[in-house]
């Protein structure tokens, strides 16, 4: 089992979906309107849409993507199988997770919590996470004007790998902060803008630097 636990992760989503309060569903999409105000909101198969500016407590599935629109304000967003997308603007004040999926943050999202995933990109646009990053085998890009605190940790997966396996690709971009350093328990191709700023150590790895929007290689 990996460290998130996901059987454990799968069971609590699936339970919060049958027996949450809010709008749910077990099988198929579950969509908040535009400025609608709202509880949890869940399904099982199934993805889950929160429109512009909503407001909603919880936003999870367990098998589909999570996408918040623009200047949404959510508690969590959580699932296992599938991406997270959060709009321009929208603000989390608890954590994003996903297993096996990407998460996304759009200009100026704001995620107070963790940001954590073990398969799938994640991609900062200006954004802001205010408790770490964690992965396994995701390819990182912090992007330009971004701001990470609580730092950046790439975990050792749990069960044994051969030569053949995905070598994650971080990238620090120009004018961004990571504040509590990075750690890496495994092989990584780690990129550092020569704009960017890191407090904390950087460990496991050597930094490669690089002028421009993205590096070279």
């Amino acid at each position: 089992m990996h460290r998130y636990g996901l059987a454990s992760l799968t069971s609590a989503l699936v339970f919060t979906a049958i027996a949450g309060c809010g709008s749910g569903s077990i099988n198929g999409p579950v969509t908040i309107a535009a400025g609608q105000k709202t509880g949890d909101v869940s399904t099982v198969n199934g993805e889950v849409n929160v429109g512009d500016g909503a407001t909603v407590q919880s936003a999870r599935t367990v098998n589909g993507p999570v996408t918040l629109g623009s200047e949404v304000t959510a508690q969590s967003v959580k699932t296992v199988n599938g991406e997270v997308k959060v709009g321009h603007a929208s603000k989390i004040s608890g954590s994003v997770k996903t297993v096996n999926g990407g998460v996304i943050l759009d200009s100026d999202a704001d995620v107070a919590g963790e940001v954590a995933n073990i398969n799938g990109p994640i991609r900062l646009t200006s954004a802001h996470v205010g408790g770490g990053i964690k992965t396994i085998n995701a390819d990182i890009d912090i992007g330009s004007g971004s701001h990470v605190d609580g730092g950046i940790h790439v975990e050792r997966p749990t069960v044994s790998v051969d030569s053949g396996t995905h070598v994650p690709r971080i990238v620090i971009g120009p004018n961004t902060m990571v504040n509590g350093g990075m750690t890496f328990e495994h092989p990584v191709k780690l990129y550092v803008s020569d704009s960017a700023q890191i407090s904390g150590s950087i460990e496991g790895a050597t930094a490669e630097k690089f002028s421009g929007d993205q590096p070279s290689n």
